[in-house]
């Protein structure tokens, strides 16, 4: 039986929490699940890009928000045919801005939610996405809100 490999690039997962403790989610259609999912804003390296860099340039794409403060949440690894890792990321301090989403982008919804709310989702299984799920759940830990 043949084993297969996919190489994919590193990747980023941004929680951003705003003051009053609330997130920001991402709604996006997944061709390989034929339906939408809702995700923490995320996005894969350019070439050379640095983890940091990357976080950054994808939260202000999809989100409009800047953050004055990224504290790294670690990396996982997908599925054990990926190469890539994510990169997990909270955003703090944030300010709000213009977004500027890829082509591919354009109609994806934005849902501003409490933090709360969305560890809940990813704990009941409304969000599925795997890696938007650990990232929720490590933020909220790191936030000391499980």
């Amino acid at each position: 039986m043949p084993y297969y490999v996919v190489v994919n690039p590193d990747s980023v997962f941004v929680v951003p929490r705003f003051d009053n403790g609330d997130t920001v989610l991402v709604r996006q259609w997944r061709n390989a699940w034929d339906e939408s999912s809702w995700e923490v804003p995320a996005g894969t390296f350019n070439e050379g890009e640095e983890p940091l860099a990357c976080a950054h340039r994808e939260l202000g794409e999809e989100t409009g928000l800047r953050a004055a403060r990224l504290t790294s949440l670690g990396a996982v690894r997908g599925a054990a045919i990926l190469v890539g890792r994510a990169h997990l990321y909270l955003a703090e301090d944030l300010t709000e801005a213009e977004r500027s989403p890829e082509t591919y982008e354009q109609d994806m919804e934005v849902a501003r939610m409490p933090l709360q709310d969305a560890v809940a989702a990813a704990l009941d299984g409304s969000i599925a996405h795997a890696t938007s799920v650990t990232a929720l759940l490590r933020a909220a830990r790191a936030l000391k809100l499980l």
